[in-house]
């Protein structure tokens, strides 16, 4: 997925990726990190997402990395929450409420900006790439991330055949092959859902034909 249709899809308003609530499974799952209520965290393709301010409920410094400028607008003014922007080398940094939003690429983070951080939760960004991407965007992120941070990381799983993503499906293998070199990998959740986009249930995904699963990874450094 190329800059220009992501950034197209926040111009459009079609977010069929965004939820309007905090997310359940970060509410079950974080603490599988055991990170400090000081730690810093930090959520790639963070969009708006309300698991911002979930985690900055609990104590952590959050930072997310989000192209859209526009969603980093809408984040904070539909939090209420005054901020302070400024350019920091290839990104805007917006800060506000122990909230920091880098605004820019993703795969122009580097190991200053990542500095300190200790946990990452990916729900939307590796299901966001296709397959040659995933793998560079792990690649960079495992290189500019402090040793020692943990992830919880969200995946669907799916017939890829019968639609095309994103969010794209990515299988159990892949994660292995992905994370096995520097991670510990456990599975924390894996079942069935029926939170997927209508285009998915009109090409036959979802229900016992062809099933939809989601699982939850815990990744810890080895």
């Amino acid at each position: 997925m190329e800059r220009d249709f992501w950034l197209s899809r926040w111009q459009g308003g079609q977010l069929g990726w965004h939820r309007e609530d905090i997310n359940p499974l970060i509410v079950e799952h974080w603490k599988s990190l055991g990170l400090a209520a000081e730690s810093r965290v930090f959520l790639p393709l963070c969009g708006k997402t309300l698991d911002m301010g979930y985690l900055a409920s609990l104590g952590h410094r959050v930072l997310g990395c989000e192209l859209s400028a526009k969603a980093v607008q809408e984040f904070f003014a539909e939090a209420d929450m005054p901020y302070e922007a400024r350019e920091e080398g290839k990104f805007m940094r917006h800060v506000g409420n122990g909230i920091t939003i880098l605004q820019g690429d993703v795969f122009d983070l580097d190991t200053n900006l990542l500095s300190g951080v200790c946990g990452v939760f990916d729900r939307g960004a590796l299901i966001a790439l296709p397959p040659a991407m995933r793998k560079d965007y792990v690649a960079h992120l495992t290189a500019v991330l402090p040793e020692g941070a943990r992830i919880l990381l969200v995946t669907l799983e799916y017939d890829q055949a019968l639609t095309d993503g994103p969010p794209f499906s990515v299988p159990e293998r892949e994660i292995r092959d992905l994370y096995a070199e520097r991670f510990l990998i456990a599975v924390l959740e894996e079942e069935e859902t029926s939170e997927i986009p209508p285009r998915f249930a009109e090409a036959g995904c979802g229900g016992s034909g062809s099933p939809v699963r989601q699982a939850v990874w815990k990744l810890t450094p080895r």
